[in-house]
């Protein structure tokens, strides 16, 4: 019974049906998450003894950097799931997360260089966690442009499913690198091992900020995947009754 679900979930008319279940309630749990999270972050937490108010932007740097790397993550393992077993929907689902992907990466740097400004002095340095940020906002543009470029949908397939393969060297290069090299970046202050360094009256309000990112992110590529879905399809019987209503 299990595989059966999976079964099922690769078949677009399906997953179409049963996403549009889930939306409505992800949207209501996203807006409660983001809004308590953020806000408390934003306008409650005390200041930080060392950077004052300033740090405040953490609340949407920390899960933007790490959204950047998850969809990524998702992505390429999305890609290589239909590059091997030819999933239609997988490579729809990888084409979905390119740009929103980039679109976290983006707000991250954009995050960073205001964080960086009052902590450093200067909007922008060649950090190794920077750098390396920015090597895969331009390994999103890579894959979202080789899309654009190439007209057979299968071959779009195969290129970007190859590209993401290469680039995913990059994500534990952007993870380790302030521990591997000298950098201006701080270390990690959340940590899975060993003890968060992160006073408890700011992690609350970040770790539910993260977790409405994240469902954000769930939100908005369920939106597009069904959008790909119904473009794809669009000559399927079930999509032009469902386009008649």
């Amino acid at each position: 019974m299990r595989w059966t679900f999976f079964y099922k979930l690769a078949s677009p008319k399906w997953f179409y049906d049963i996403s549009g279940l889930w939306l409505p309630w992800i949207g209501l749990l996203t807006a409660v998450l983001l809004i308590t999270g953020v806000g408390w972050g934003l306008l409650w937490t005390p200041p930080d003894y060392l950077q004052g108010n300033s740090y405040r932007i953490i609340f949407i740097h920390v899960p933007a950097a790490s959204l950047a790397m998850s969809v990524y993550a998702g992505m390429t393992i999305i890609a290589g799931i239909g590059f091997i077993w030819k999933i239609k929907l997988a490579d729809m689902a990888a084409k979905c997360l390119a740009p929103i992907g980039a679109s976290f990466c983006a707000l991250s740097l954009l995050t960073g260089a205001i964080w960086g400004k009052p902590t450093w002095g200067t909007w922008w340095v060649w950090d190794a966690r920077l750098t390396s940020v920015l090597i895969l906002m331009f390994l999103y543009l890579g894959l979202i442009a080789l899309r654009e470029a190439m007209n057979s949908q299968d071959s779009a397939a195969r290129a970007s499913a190859i590209l993401a393969l290469v680039g995913l060297v990059n994500l534990p290069i952007i993870k380790y690198s302030v521990d591997w090299w000298n950098t201006l970046h701080q270390g990690a202050t959340i940590k899975v091992v060993g003890k968060t360094t992160m006073a408890p009256e700011m992690l609350a309000p970040l770790l539910i900020a993260v977790s409405g990112f994240y469902l954000f992110c769930l939100f908005v590529f369920l939106l597009r995947l069904r959008s790909e879905i119904i473009e794809r399809e669009q000559r399927a019987l079930w999509v032009r009754q469902l386009l008649m209503f």
